[in-house]
């Protein structure tokens, strides 16, 4: 090739490639990296090899070369048609990516492997091309109204008022199964007073072998005891997402599922095998990386600790209820530290509190219906009225209010309930400690 018409073809990818990146530029700028690995662009103009980073956006794929910092190709992921696993010169492992205009992209020396490096980017993918049916559909239908917008708000509050009423509602039981706990202790004690009474009476004395427990007397309690822990095992699911889960090292990723119980987790591979249970007092922190990578670990005392690492486009949804079950013990690290300080910041500007707007926007449709006036200024109302929300709206936003009430005195009735129970452990934890150093005393002077 001549020199000349390859500096003309190098300019001319210049321009498409910042033409693409000042149309991208207010998209890209939006979007989050969830990860970068080093590896290295085949430049088919060029015939030759770029190293680089490869960095993948919950919307994006981009790479920047390493010596010029130029970013030499930025895609979105709907645009991508298929992700392969091939060999270049039939001998470098590589990875291709075609989209729609029929534009291969390939890129080869993945670190720390083409594995890890394709199981995150097909899952991104994927869970991209699940989510467009339910996103573009409507917004292609008909254009997203005022009502529609917060009716999606106040059913998104809804739902996370019954992720906390179910959490709450698990907390309840755990009081219950601690009451349960401190009965049977209470029980032990007083066998431990029919003992040591039996040591300080007098070998004459004749009602001491009374004082001892017969077995049949101790069965119903382990009966019971079984009866509370297989009652405690049946219990719902919060939410399952899929997610591609590494332990220890990041070499070894492979797409699974996280599902959340109200009493734990559980990480399953791809066919739904079971890779480890954590109970929720079982987990020692959790880490959240991003908004789409966390890492979860259980601490052990002379063996290593168990720790998972899972990358989700689907974690944001998690993340929340994570910070509700485990309030003190998750961790935000400084990139999720910070783009929760913007997401606070912005919507404390814009003011979209869904409680808010309802308020706000129920008080301007009734001022409207009961003001008065001239015929003029009802059909302008009336086309203000249809503007700002429809009937249909209407009617489903009180519904779901009337849900959020009801949902909220009945926590508001669990969290009273809580209370008169907390009160009855403190009493009991009292008498319990109270008769164990009385029962300590006693053993002392035995002794």
């Amino acid at each position: 090739m001549r020199p000349g018409l390859r500096k003309g073809r190098r300019a001319k990818e210049a321009e498409v490639v910042t033409l693409v990146g000042n149309q991208s530029g207010k998209q890209m700028s939006k979007d989050i990296c969830i990860h970068t690995w080093p590896c290295s662009y085949y430049l088919e103009l060029e015939k030759r090899w770029v190293p680089g980073r490869l960095s993948l956006t919950s919307l994006s794929l981009k790479f920047m070369a390493n010596k010029t910092e130029e970013i030499l190709v930025s895609f979105p992921l709907s645009s991508i048609i298929e992700i392969k696993k091939e060999a270049s010169h039939f001998f470098f492992s590589s990875i291709t990516i075609l989209e729609k205009n029929h534009i291969k992209h390939w890129f080869s020396s993945l670190q720390p492997n083409r594995n890890v490096v394709f199981n995150i980017i097909e899952h991104f993918w994927r869970e991209l091309l699940l989510s467009q049916p339910e996103t573009t559909v409507p917004a292609l239908t008909s254009p997203m109204t005022k009502g529609k917008e917060l009716t999606g708000l106040m059913a998104s509050s809804q739902r996370r008022l019954e992720d906390t009423a179910k959490v709450l509602h698990h907390q309840g039981e755990q009081f219950d199964n601690i009451m349960k706990g401190l009965d049977k202790i209470e029980s032990d004690l007083d066998v431990a007073d029919r003992l040591l009474t039996e040591l300080e009476s007098p070998s004459w004395w004749p009602f001491s072998s009374k004082l001892w427990k017969t077995p049949s007397e101790i069965k119903p309690r382990d009966g019971t005891s079984i009866s509370s822990s297989e009652a405690f095992g049946k219990e719902g699911v919060v939410i399952k997402i899929p997610a591609v889960i590494s332990q220890r090292t990041e070499s070894h990723a492979k797409p699974g599922k996280l599902t959340i119980f109200v009493s734990g987790l559980e990480i399953h591979d791809s066919n739904s095998l079971l890779m480890h249970r954590f109970e929720r007092e079982d987990v020692d922190d959790i880490k959240v990386h991003t908004p789409y990578e966390i890492s979860i670990r259980q601490r052990f005392i002379g063996k290593p600790d168990i720790v998972f690492r899972l990358i989700s486009a689907k974690m944001p949804e998690v993340i929340p209820i994570l910070e509700m079950q485990f309030s003190k013990k998750i961790e935000l690290l400084e990139d999720a530290l910070m783009l929760k300080r913007t997401r606070t910041s912005s919507s404390a500007e814009k003011g979209c509190s869904p409680w808010h707007a309802a308020s706000g926007l129920m008080d301007r449709v009734l001022h409207q219906e009961s003001s008065s006036g001239s015929e003029e200024g009802r059909q302008a109302q009336v086309q203000m009225n249809a503007q700002l929300i429809s009937e249909e709206d209407t009617q489903e936003l009180r519904q779901i209010l009337r849900t959020l009430k009801s949902l909220a005195l009945d926590t508001e009735t669990e969290l009273e309930r809580q209370d008169e129970a907390l009160d009855g452990i403190t009493s009991s934890v009292d008498r319990a400690a109270l008769t164990v150093d009385k029962h300590n005393r006693r053993i002392k002077k035995l002794t």
